[in-house]
Parts: structure tokens; sequence; C-alpha cells
């Protein structure tokens, strides 16, 4: 089962940029969680907090109980995030509210199993993984932490598709077909440097000769008969 995380928050009373501005210069992140037909709520967070699951990673796939000082605690998922340009600190956060039952479209990162003995990977062969992670419709509860991909039985050539994912966990692709998701490619051969040689210089004509100056001349052109 996917993992929930709490992050505390403060409420924020004032929409626009201007009010935006305001709570980060006073050192917070303001943040959004909007959805499920409800009005949305603003709020402040701590940037320690926010940059701590970015640096997780996978976070779009992670669910956040975000627990509002003196309010309600909402279920979610982070959206987005946005950064300062020139910082590259995050500015705003986006989360979107679960309804009960629904189902939530989220990526899970795909993980190889096998590698090492893979027949294919051991001939030269190359794990060409066509999709990292992969978009899928889950229930909030059983979102997978990953995929597990396994190519232990893997030749070169093979091509593994979503139906060799295990540990679906009821979740659901978004593109409706029995994807590729990893090829084995051959090995890569380097093309061999071809040198051509220089050709030898003419010898020169007979012991005696001039070298160059020593070259026949032209035959001098027929005379016209008259």
């Amino acid at each position: 089962m996917v993992q929930t995380i709490r992050i505390e928050a403060a409420a924020r009373e004032r929409a626009g940029k201007g009010a935006a501005r305001a709570t980060r210069r006073g050192g917070s992140v303001p943040a959004v969680i909007y959805g499920a037909k409800q009005e949305a709520t603003l709020l402040s967070l701590d940037p320690r907090d926010v940059m701590k699951e970015l640096h997780k990673g996978g976070w779009q796939s992670h669910l956040y109980e975000v627990a509002v000082a003196g309010g309600a605690t909402e279920r979610c998922l982070m959206r987005d995030v946005q950064f300062h340009p020139v910082s590259d600190q995050p500015i705003h956060v986006d989360f979107q509210r679960l309804a009960a039952g629904q189902r939530i479209r989220v990526r899970v990162p795909v993980v190889l199993l096998g590698e090492d003995v893979s027949p294919g990977i051991k001939a030269g062969g190359v794990a060409n993984l066509v999709r990292r992670d992969l978009e899928v419709m889950a229930d909030p509860d059983n979102v997978p932490e990953r995929f597990e991909l396994d190519i232990s039985a893997a030749e070169i050539g093979d091509t593994i598709r979503w139906s060799a994912v295990k540990d679906q966990q009821g979740a659901v692709p978004t593109l409706d077909r029995d994807f590729v998701v990893l090829t084995v490619a051959p090995p890569t051969v380097a093309e061999a440097e071809v040198v051509i040689a220089a050709p030898a210089p003419a010898p020169d004509a007979g012991k005696g000769g001039k070298g160059a100056k020593g070259a026949a001349k032209p035959a001098a052109p027929a005379a016209k008969k008259k």
C-alpha cells in the first residue's frame, strides 16, 4: 500500500499574488487544496517540509494528510510544485483533495528485477526501459509504491509489456492497450576505424636518371601531311 505522509500547515485568509508574496516574505510557501467539488483551502507550508518531500522522489504517487492548524485534516495528492526561476526554491504547491471512492491518476516508478541474471544482459544486451514510470488510475488506499518488472529470463530481442508487470494491485493504465515497458536491445558494436595509407612516391627513373627532371617528355605531335 502507498505510504501516507502527514504535513502540518497553517491557514491563509487571502488569495491572490500579493497575499502569496507576503506569505513567502514571511518564510513560508503558499499552497492550495482543491477538488472534490469543495471550496479551495488556502494554506502556508514550512519550506523544509516541502523540500523533504521533493528530495524523497515519487512525491506524485504519495498520499498526504495535510493537517491545517485549527481546522480539518485533508487527504490529498501533491499535484504541482512551482519553483523560483533563479533560486530554484518552491514558491507554490497545489494539492488535489480526494473524494470517497474516487480513483486517482498517479505515476508509479518501474523497478527491474533479475537484471544480473538475465541471459540477454549477460550476453551483452542492453535493458532499454521505454517507460521509467507508468501512469495509472488507482484506488487511493491501494496505490503501488512501485511496479516490479522481472527480466531474469529475458533474451536479446525480447519485448516486455504491461501485462508482465508484477503486483498491479488493481491499477488500470491510462493507455488502453498492452503497451511496451522494456526491450532488450542487442549489444552496441563500435565501428572499426579505417586508416587509408598514403600512396608511395614513384621511384626515380633508372640509375642515371635525374629524378623529376629526367622524366620522359610527351611526344611531339605528328607533322601534318601536305
